[in-house]
């Protein structure tokens, strides 16, 4: 096949959006999942890509029928599917775990885990109908996959789950030739990472500005974990800015 396809989840901004980008220069047509469809068209008027290798698709990942939607959106449009980013996420406050509401931690589950699997789900019936079957998963586990920061006990449970999530799918998929692989990224700078540069609450207590890499850098590395043929996988990766306290205790 000549003709590439991704599906990308929380596309219209940071790293979902970074990677578009780099996905669309290596030839893939992508179909861009999000909540906000301003944002998503955002994200393809940045790239300049041609509208026939695009398709945006506004969707809340937390809603079982908003995937099922978009996933059979996306196979109308190209018919097939090679990778599916499951990239979308949300945080909670940095709070005291013992002040988050009810409400804020099932927030997070929904969006991070549930809408993962959901995702996943889809994914493996389209890949493994397809002729020829197969394809690959990749999940954004986040370093949070590996280690917490303090107050982020909703944040820091989805991900580790994520890798869960990841093994189970790298099994369950070696029937169909489906790979899954996830990658985990540190202090790559999006909207999310501003913040950083005021100080972000350390492990002993102190705020410290945290240094940050471009989330290109994160770009190429799904590229490379896309472009690997099926019988070969990424099973976990590792990005990170390399100055930033996190190898060794601080």
């Amino acid at each position: 096949m000549s003709e590439k396809i991704a599906l990308i989840t929380g596309a219209g901004s940071g790293i979902g959006r970074a990677a578009a980008q780099a996905l669309w220069e290596v030839g893939y047509s992508l179909t861009l999942a999000g909540r906000r469809e301003d944002k998503l068209r955002e994200t393809v008027a940045l790239a300049g890509v041609d509208g026939s290798r695009a398709l945006v698709v506004p969707t809340d990942v937390s809603d079982r029928a908003a995937v099922s939607y978009l996933f059979a959106a996306a196979k109308a449009r190209f018919g097939r599917l090679d990778i599916v980013f499951n990239n979308a996420g949300m945080g909670a406050p940095s709070i005291p775990l013992e002040e988050l509401s009810a409400q804020k931690w099932q927030q997070v589950v929904a969006v991070n885990l549930s809408g993962a699997f959901y995702c996943t789900q889809e994914a493996f019936k389209l890949m493994k109908s397809q002729q020829p079957p197969g394809g690959r998963i990749i999940n954004n586990g986040s370093i949070s996959a590996q280690t917490p920061r303090p107050h982020s006990a909703p944040y820091t449970a989805t991900k580790h789950a994520l890798t869960g999530l990841t093994k189970s799918t790298a099994l369950d998929g070696r029937a169909h030739n489906i790979a899954c692989g996830q990658i985990d990224i540190g202090n790559a700078a999006t909207d999310m990472t501003e913040r950083m540069q005021q100080g972000i609450l350390q492990a002993n207590g102190t705020l410290a500005v945290e240094p940050t890499m471009d989330a290109r850098h994160v770009a190429d590395a799904v590229v490379y974990m896309a472009g690997l043929p099926l019988n070969a996988n990424v099973l976990f990766m590792t990005v990170i800015a390399t100055g930033m306290p996190y190898v060794g205790r601080g």
